[in-house]
């Protein structure tokens, strides 16, 4: 980190950023401690990191938006002012990010918030950031909950069921006459609300409902996905695969005769096993070693089952190169098969000209880095946008050649 001058302290405009982490007690439920407004998170297991306020920003769109996001953070974090007394990933300076699944249109964004409350096992921390100096720790406590949505009504986003179904086909007949192998298609669904939206509550429901995915909001994207584009941990990466799924009915016996035919599928496994390439490909120039299981395992959610990878590998300590941080490796693998297809290009061409909507930030990287380059990104799934009282709901499928369309 940069050593920055008196004056520069006492010139806002030439000041670096200020990050303080100190440990605290147990402050609660991390979800309960969000405010109404300018809030971030990132929960999995009650474990993560949530934030509100904000120091500074960058909000950014086009094919280099990764590259650009990249040097602006390292920009931040080589004069960074930083006083950390618990030294793990996700302390110190952190920003939130969310970038758009596509070149163009949407915008992307990172954001530094001015408090960032976490916790990892047995640790707690607050950390306070600003620009040249820093506010004392803030008292954190439960906040009043959030109301309930009243009034919700839902109708079709950019196409109705029966156009989805004929996108479908018209996929399923790309793939049969050999123009690709997968490619990856998804709907909206909007919702109108009687009044704005407090996305505390989703996230409440989803923390709740789904303790072993990620649930994450960042600048009115929120959900909660079950897949890790990368995370990354002292030179350690993993990566979270998913592809294949079939939906749980309830009853456990049933459900395991069930995972047991989605283990079977020759279907589902070739799904799988082009998510998992595409995965390991883009993941090797940046590892001096990797592991990449022969076979996934059965991965079971509350409402489905995914068949499931995790592919891991090894940065040589002293490679800090710009690529190799969460968001350069978040960078190189989007859009992966998962979200895409295969092959990608191929399938990317294909989502643009026949799927009839703009993704926004559906489907893009969602989540942290910390001025170390650690970080954890995930594939903002399961997810819905939010604009005052209009909410856009987010779903997509793996098509390959003997998907059905109805």
């Amino acid at each position: 980190m940069a050593v920055v001058s008196d004056a520069a302290l006492q010139d806002p405009s030439l000041s670096p950023l200020v990050a303080q982490t100190v440990p605290i007690d147990d402050p609660g439920p991390l979800v309960s401690l969000l405010p109404a407004q300018g809030n971030l998170a990132w929960i999995r297991d009650g474990e993560g990191l949530v934030g509100w306020g904000e120091v500074a920003r960058l909000d950014i769109d086009g094919a280099d938006r990764f590259a650009a996001a990249d040097s602006w953070w390292r920009g931040i974090t080589d004069q960074v002012i930083l006083r950390d007394a618990v030294r793990a990933p996700g302390t110190g300076l952190v920003a939130f990010g969310s970038f758009a699944f596509a070149d163009a249109p949407g915008t992307s964004s990172l954001v530094v918030p001015e408090v960032v409350v976490g916790r990892r096992g047995d640790l707690a921390w607050v950390t306070t950031i600003g620009i040249g100096a820093i506010a004392a720790p803030p008292e954190l406590r439960a906040r009043r909950p959030p109301s309930l949505p009243a009034g919700v009504v839902f109708a079709d986003g950019a196409v109705s069921g029966a156009r989805w179904e004929s996108i479908v086909a018209d996929a399923v007949r790309r793939i049969g006459a050999g123009d690709l192998d997968k490619v990856v298609l998804a709907r909206d669904l909007v919702a109108e609300l009687d009044a704005p939206l407090d996305v505390r509550w989703p996230l409440q429901q989803l923390v709740a409902e789904y303790p072993r995915c990620w649930t994450f909001h960042v600048e009115g994207l929120f959900g909660a996905t079950p897949e890790m584009l990368v995370r990354r941990e002292r030179g350690l990466v993993t990566s979270r695969v998913l592809a294949g799924t079939i939906r749980r009915t309830g009853d456990d016996e049933h459900d395991l005769a069930l995972a047991g035919s989605l283990a079977r599928s020759s279907k589902d496994l070739e799904e799988h096993e082009y998510a998992v390439r595409s995965v390991a490909e883009a993941l090797a120039p940046h590892c001096s070693s990797m592991n990449v299981p022969e076979s996934p395992f059965v991965l079971h959610l509350p409402n489905v089952m995914h068949l499931a990878t995790d592919v891991t590998g090894v940065i040589a300590p002293a490679d800090n190169q710009p690529g190799t941080d969460a968001l350069g490796l978040a960078a190189a693998l989007h859009p992966s098969a998962a979200v895409g297809g295969t092959p990608t290009a191929s399938a990317l061409a294909l989502i643009t000209e026949i799927e009839c909507m703009d993704r926004g930030r559906y489907a893009g990287p969602v989540g942290w880095i910390d001025a170390a380059g650690d970080g954890e990104w995930g594939i903002a799934l399961r997810s819905a946008s939010v604009e005052s009282d209009r909410v856009r709901l987010f779903a997509g499928c793996g098509i390959v050649a003997d998907s059905q369309p109805a």
